[in-house]
């Protein structure tokens, strides 16, 4: 036996180990909500309404080498604010039904376009998001932006609440858009 043959296989097995992390490519993005925010803009009759919802946690998995993504954002759906306080009431009680459906989520399922690991990347998330209790499948073209341990990911899709079954907030001369454009912009923190 000599000496090459008794260290080769070890050797093989300390490069193939000190090798791992450099091939291992999952990252979790924990949202941070304090800095996190869902905004929205209806359309309506000679006015447009803006408003936020407060993002109530999140946490998303990917990995870029194997183009895998999975988690959830929870926006609290009672939390809608528009800044004034009747419109919001009958927003969040009559068109929302908050009490009953207090939670908007989104569960990402895949996505096409690549993820950068510094800088931006342009991507196209496909998931499931759900409102009034109801799972609609939606693709989101999303920036993300990666600085270290920072990350940043915003996206702005439009949703047809009324075709999705929840009800008109339009009376009589004041009409509304029947569908809302939201703009999630999500903070946080990125590990391996």
């Amino acid at each position: 036996m000599t000496i090459r043959s008794v260290f080769a296989p070890a050797l093989v097995l300390a490069l193939s180990l000190s090798a791992a992390p450099a091939f291992a490519q999952h990252h979790t993005f924990t949202i941070v909500p304090d800095v996190s925010q869902v905004s929205f803009t209806l359309a309506g009759t000679g006015h447009e309404t803006d408003g936020t919802f407060h993002v109530q946690s999140g946490k998303i998995d990917f990995d870029p080498t194997a183009g895998t993504i999975s988690g959830l954002v929870d926006v609290a759906a009672g939390s809608g604010n528009t800044g004034n306080s009747s419109r919001d009431k009958k927003m969040l009680n009559d068109v929302l039904q908050a009490a009953k459906f207090n939670e908007v989520t989104f569960a990402p399922k895949s996505y096409t376009g690549k993820i950068e690991m510094s800088g931006i990347s342009k991507i196209a998330v496909t998931g499931i998001f759900t409102l009034h209790g109801t799972p609609h499948e939606i693709t989101v073209p999303m920036e993300i932006t990666i600085d270290g341990e920072g990350c940043m990911a915003k996206g702005t899709f439009a949703v047809p609440y009324v075709q999705w079954g929840l009800k008109d907030p339009s009376i009589f001369i004041l009409k509304v858009a029947k569908e809302v454009n939201v703009t999630l912009t999500l903070k946080g923190k990125l590990t391996e």
